[in-house]
């Protein structure tokens, strides 16, 4: 989980997070609502429940930022990173506001919590996974994140402590087998890459054998993703390849799942990244219930 001298939602610039729900709201409800004539403009008090045990949460500062839009406030009784803990039912936060615009905002703010903390929790316990098995390496995420919604996943991986890996194109250098082969070599590709973004980047190369990322590794390349090897296969080549360049990053890929995870710790493998932290992850479950007025 991410640390509590560290809040990851710092992250995020205000305006961001104001975008976005102004976005997810207009999806949402882009003209009229009809429903809110059943329940007008009366203050009410919903309670948000997590019926998933032992899961991380994340994703407040986007449902917050969700009810905020909608003249809501939200009181956290648990902050993101927490755990909920092994009861069925658990308290998360209690949402304040007008009854037509509390419901306008609860899918899109739901939909945010549920699949943030469904990405963190999953993080953890691959983060736990690799703390237990003396692995000291970095467990990352990858681009293989929902269109639209890459901003929310990332910032997950964040609470559930591991490393979001590149957050778009712009923000590393990674020359992958289609990128190879429309230069020519991996050698031509990594210097055509290097011209463009010189010192401030790094640059990784896709690589299916030693020979590929030594190749790599002799044009300049900052890290080499062993991409698609079998965990015995790729124990030999990161040792082969850590031997011959010390200061190179190795990555292995491709193929990573919870199941098989720990089959890739090695002391010459740096990062291991999984699209599954992503794709596939279960989500939370949450809820949002309104309490019926006291007389």
């Amino acid at each position: 989980m991410s640390s509590s001298k560290h809040v990851a939602a710092h992250s995020i610039p205000p305006h961001t997070l104001t975008r976005l729900a102004q976005e997810w709201l207009a999806e949402d409800t882009p003209n009229f609502d009809p429903a809110g004539v059943c329940v007008g403009s009366q203050e009410v008090e919903a309670r948000l429940l997590c019926k998933t045990p032992h899961s991380i949460l994340a994703g407040s500062p986007f449902f917050t930022a969700v009810f905020a839009e909608m003249g809501c406030t939200v009181d956290w009784v648990h902050q993101d990173g927490a755990e909920t803990g092994p009861d069925a039912v658990t308290l998360t936060a209690v949402v304040r506001g007008p009854a037509r615009c509390l419901l306008l905002g609860e899918r899109p703010a739901l939909n945010c919590l549920a699949r943030a903390s469904g990405i963190a929790t999953r993080c953890f316990q691959l983060r736990a996974m690799a703390v237990a098995g003396g692995w000291h390496g970095e467990v990352a995420g990858t681009r293989k994140t929902t269109p639209g919604f890459r901003l929310v996943e990332k910032y997950a991986m964040l609470v559930g402590a591991v490393s979001m890996h590149r957050q778009d194109l712009s923000g590393m250098v990674m020359l992958k087998d289609n990128h190879v082969w429309a230069s020519g070599s991996i050698t031509e590709a990594v210097k055509a890459a290097r011209s463009v973004c010189s010192f401030s980047s790094k640059i990784e190369v896709e690589c299916r054998s030693v020979d590929e990322g030594i190749e790599a590794a002799s044009a300049g390349a900052d890290i080499v993703m062993l991409d698609n090897l079998q965990p015995q296969e790729l124990h030999v080549a990161a040792c082969t390849l850590k031997q011959m360049f010390p200061a190179l990053l190795i990555e292995a890929s491709g193929g990573v799942t919870p199941d098989n995870f720990t089959m890739y710790f090695s002391p010459h493998v740096d990062i291991i990244s999984l699209g599954c932290i992503t794709q596939g992850c279960p989500v939370v479950d949450f809820s949002l219930k309104v309490q019926k007025p006291a007389f």
